[in-house]
């Protein structure tokens, strides 16, 4: 097992905030077949082998991925890919 933790600072308001939190999702979703829900401020995602959650706090977006044994071994791409994706859209 892997676990990537992502920190991203923004400056964005609460509703972009928000937006930029669901694109993640959607391209996580998209390539890892996730199931996501929202849980007040914070998204979660899961599916066999890979879970985890993106919270939005001020000025600040904390994503956490589990990820089961068979993804763990790209772990390091899924990481580079999803910092890059973060940067994009919480534009600082």
């Amino acid at each position: 097992m892997a676990d990537i933790n992502i920190v991203q600072e923004h400056h964005l308001a609460p509703e972009q905030a928000r937006a930029a939190a669901q694109q993640v999702a959607d391209k996580l979703a998209e390539q890892f077949e996730l199931a996501c829900r929202w849980e007040g401020d914070v998204l979660r995602f899961e599916r066999s082998g890979v879970s985890g959650s993106l919270s939005l706090l001020p000025h600040q977006a904390r994503l956490q991925l589990e990820l089961g044994f068979p993804i763990s071994m790209m772990a390091a791409q899924i990481e580079a890919k999803v910092a890059e994706k973060m940067r994009k859209v919480f534009v600082v």
